[in-house]
């Protein structure tokens, strides 16, 4: 059974203030962790938002007592890792170290915007260590200058630092980039209740490292006005291989979503209010061998989740975990 049930804060579907009371009703209903995703487009304008996660980060850390991590954000190519390091480091602060750094090799969707070309996957997951090296040597508060294949770091020194340095979660949803994860990572992120990308990690030096796995569920009363909510903000989760790394711009996940049926999502994704189809979705992840597992709920009825999860779900799945 997962030792952690998390709630996973959309920056693509909902604005900064909207996740700052959504972390308030995470945390009152429950809860006992948060992810938050960094991205500088939505996947779609039905998500209709993109705010800066490191703005919404601070706030959430005086509003809630919460741990947080990203999930995930990309340090190689939009942003550079030196200021990620910085960025991540103060968060950690503000949260008296309860700060995790999800990590991932990203998307065209928000990393072409600066211009340049979008790389290999083999080539974006040498950045990313690339990257993950840079952060863990401005993190020991030294000045550091480095002269890599990716980055160039020049006489920079981070000043205000938590007491330990950030752990850095490594994203997979692939073999390569688990075995990578267990490599370089403290843990390990995905999104897939797959117990072999799981086996990948821990055998590449993932074994005893934190594992977290997440999901997103349409809570309603209507069955029906849940699965067509989800549809029209999240189609984008089922499209086939590498189109979500690869297309640059919401109009092209827009047109590409249209092969995407609401039938399609209802397979895919719990939606609804049947206790039983929750509590079996969030046991495919427990199942799998995650140690954390994070749920987040599409569309404009939050409350209506956080008091659902909060009165007839989490008592339940707590419950099996002291058993």
């Amino acid at each position: 059974m997962a030792k952690k049930i998390g709630y996973f804060l959309s920056s693509e579907e909902f604005g900064p203030r909207e996740l700052v009371e959504q972390a308030r009703m995470a945390q009152d209903a429950g809860f006992e962790a948060l992810w938050i995703s960094d991205h500088f487009h939505p996947w779609n304008d039905a998500q209709g938002q993109s705010g800066f996660v490191w703005g919404t980060i601070g706030a959430l850390a005086q509003a809630v007592d919460l741990p947080i991590g990203t999930a995930v954000t990309c340090p190689t190519i939009r942003i550079h890792p030196a200021i990620i390091a910085q960025a991540a480091a103060t968060a950690a602060v503000l949260t008296d170290g309860k700060f995790t750094l999800g990590v991932g090799t990203g998307e065209a969707l928000n990393e072409h915007i600066l211009g340049g070309p979008w790389p290999t996957s083999k080539v974006r997951r040498d950045m990313l260590e690339e990257a993950v090296q840079v952060m863990r040597e401005l993190w020991k508060g030294d000045i550091v200058n480095h002269r890599g294949e990716y980055y160039t770091v020049d006489n920079a020194q981070i000043y205000t630092l938590p007491d330990q340095p950030v752990p850095v979660y490594v994203s997979g949803f692939g073999p390569a980039s688990a075995r990578m994860a267990g490599r370089i990572g403290d843990g390990y992120v995905g999104v897939q209740p797959d117990r072999e990308l799981l086996s990948q990690f821990r055998e590449n030096g993932g074994q005893g490292k934190v594992t977290q796995g997440g999901y997103k569920v349409c809570w309603g009363p209507d069955r029906d006005e849940a699965v067509k909510t989800a549809h029209e903000r999240w189609a984008n989760e089922q499209l086939p291989g590498e189109l979500a790394q690869v297309l640059p711009q919401p109009a092209h996940f827009e047109q590409a979503q249209q092969l995407v049926t609401p039938d399609m999502v209802a397979e895919a994704l719990v939606c609804g209010d049947d206790e039983e189809a929750h509590l079996r979705r969030f046991a495919e992840y427990s199942d799998a061998g995650y140690d954390e597992v994070y749920i987040n709920q599409i569309g404009p009825d939050q409350r209506g989740f956080f008091d659902f999860y909060g009165k007839r779900i989490l008592p339940q799945l707590k419950g099996m975990r002291s058993q």
